[in-house]
């Protein structure tokens, strides 16, 4: 039972039901939800944060007949295909951190999209050498060499206890049956009508006959994809990268422009990597390595950050604002320099992630005015996804916790459908530096170590990140957003360590972002005009924009040992379900 010491760290909602009621069975499969968007989600034995609530619930299920962290995982990855279409995917790829509590070993999985074998360096290049950003975007050109399925049978085998075929058949059921199409998946159908009815074989699925748009209520059904589904579920990942389906990929990737062969897509491997892992304040901090810049230089930046007295200066006030944003800059600025395919460059990742230099970052940082990012550069050290990405995190009853961030990079990726298969394919291609030193669509600067190199893995700010407390699994947090990924998990958890922010607060306070270039720090609605203008007085450059990410969120607390979880507030149909 929680004490009333507790009412704050857990928030009121939850330690109410907590005293009040416990679940009695796993197979009541109780839900509690918290009362507003400040108290969090409680439960006793498992917990699914995920952007979509039917997708949620399939894992939630899972947790609930007796699978572990992995098969909801695993099931919840190909429900998104199905429910959070813009997002979900089999078309794309991502990263998954799994933390093993019987071994007490946290592992990485990246299942990033590789550059098929005939991209080159200077392929998304005009005749005057300028980026041509319509073929990284939205030619078939756009698509890597998608890993979701791979990944999926790779973290399944190592680490789940189901049948592959058993966590697949909820989302065949979903795209055989249809989905009722909510308010947020009709409005983003509207707004992405010119890029979905660009090809036939996207405007057949999406949109009603004569290209009427689906309404709230609707029932969507995706026929082509359920019987993708059950291919995958019969013949493993064979059946989707091997054989008829392979080459139904290959085919419309290269008549839509790009150089995708069914031999690339029998070729795409998973790989398994070490976490990257720092401390900040006695927590640690155990996040995705390279190709994802996202664990080093969240480390980093609270590295960084710890150095000063960040909790007595108040959460969010001008002082703490105007050392996070410097913070930021500097990050930043080496990520454009350093970070790249591990496979293929040497990442100073060590260096990156000492405490020295993160002691040799704050002499460059002053308190009283912010640097101009014109006079910043990356050190002299040895050697953006979409915002429709998407992160769902969960804990099972015997301490199992995965950290999934996937994407298709754009919202519905390139647009392109693989005709006959249902599967959306992503653009990732523009993740890679088209040209050096020329900013991709989310205003995100590459260097030489991000360039288009063939079976390379584009950078990526995905950040699926898991913290500890005293050895055990304290928190399992991620976030989409592109550029500003990094910086919205950095958020959550400082919100939490520094500000003893209850999950569902340290997810709904309002969030900044800087990422060196272009020089301005971005803040979204709710930071005090009081503070606005003391940032503006240290020469910060404001711009008020759009809320910055979608954090899904599941934390342990330790003396009780309850899952408290939150989905962010920020986008519609997200949800965090227990039992």
């Amino acid at each position: 039972m929680l004490s009333v010491m507790d009412f704050r760290r857990v928030g009121a909602a939850a330690l109410a039901l907590a005293v009040l009621a416990a679940p009695a069975s796993a197979q009541e499969a109780a839900i509690y939800s918290g009362m507003d968007r400040m108290h969090p989600v409680w439960a006793a034995n498992g917990m699914v944060s995920a952007q979509e609530q039917v997708a949620a619930e399939v894992g939630r299920d899972i947790l609930a007949q007796g699978g572990n962290a992995v098969d909801a995982g695993v099931a919840v990855a190909f429900a998104l295909a199905v429910t959070l279409p813009r997002a979900g995917n089999l078309g794309g790829g991502g990263f998954m951190l799994v933390h093993d509590a019987k071994t007490g070993e946290t592992h990485a999985i990246d299942y990033r999209e590789m550059a098929p074998a005939g991209a080159s360096r200077d392929m998304f290049l005009d005749a005057e050498g300028n980026a041509d950003s319509e073929l990284s975007r939205y030619s078939g050109a756009a698509s890597g060499v998608p890993g979701t399925v791979a990944g999926m049978k790779m973290v399944l085998d190592q680490f789940g206890s189901m049948n592959w075929a058993d966590v697949i058949a909820p989302s065949i059921r979903l795209a055989e049956e249809g989905i009722t199409v909510t308010p947020d998946l009709a409005d983003s159908l509207e707004a992405m009508k010119e890029r979905l009815t660009k090809y036939p074989s996207a405007a057949k699925i999406f949109y009603k006959e004569g290209g009427a748009l689906y309404r709230p209520g609707d029932t969507l059904v995706q026929a082509d994809l359920a019987k993708t589904l059950k291919t995958i579920a019969a013949e493993g990942p064979d059946g989707f990268y091997k054989g008829p389906m392979a080459e139904a990929i290959a085919r419309s990737v290269t008549e839509a422009g790009g150089n995708m062969t069914a031999e690339d897509m029998a070729a795409y491997k998973a790989v398994a990597r070490e976490p990257v892992r720092g401390t900040y304040r006695g927590y640690e901090v155990v996040s995705m390595p390279p190709p994802s810049s996202g664990g080093v230089h969240l480390i980093q930046i609270l590295n960084t950050l710890e150095g000063y007295p960040i909790g007595a200066l108040g959460q969010n006030s001008s002082e703490t604002l105007h050392l996070m944003a410097e913070a930021m800059k500097l990050a930043y600025a080496d990520r454009s320099e350093y970070l790249g395919d591990p496979d293929f460059v040497d990442v100073p990742i060590d260096a990156l992630m000492s405490k020295e230099y993160a002691a040799d970052m704050r002499d460059k940082i002053s308190a009283s005015f912010a640097t101009p990012s014109e006079q910043i550069r990356p050190a002299g050290l040895a050697p953006y996804e979409s915002d429709q990405t998407t992160h769902y995190s969960i804990i099972d009853k015997d301490g199992n916790a995965i950290s999934n961030t996937y994407t298709i990079n754009f919202s519905y990726g390139s647009g392109l459908v693989a005709d006959g298969t249902g599967v959306l394919m992503n653009n990732e291609m523009d993740d890679f530096s088209a040209k050096p030193g020329v900013p991709n669509a989310y205003g995100l600067i590459g260097g030489d170590a991000n360039a288009v190199q063939a079976g390379k893995r584009p950078l990526s700010s995905m950040t699926p990140t898991i913290v500890n407390k005293d050895g055990e699994v304290w928190l399992v947090t991620g976030s989409p957003g592109g550029a500003r990924i990094i910086t919205t998990v950095l958020q959550v958890v400082m919100n939490m360590i520094d500000h003893d922010m209850n999950v569902a607060e340290a997810s709904a306070a309002p969030r900044i972002h800087h990422q060196w270039l272009p020089d301005q720090l971005r803040i979204e609605e709710g930071i005090s005009l009081d503070t606005q203008r003391a940032l503006q007085a240290k020469g910060h450059v404001l711009s008020l924009e759009e809320v910055m990410g979608s954090t899904q969120s599941v934390m342990r607390d330790p003396e009780s040992g309850f899952l408290l979880g939150a989905s962010d507030p920020r986008r519609a149909g997200a949800a965090t379900v227990g039992y």
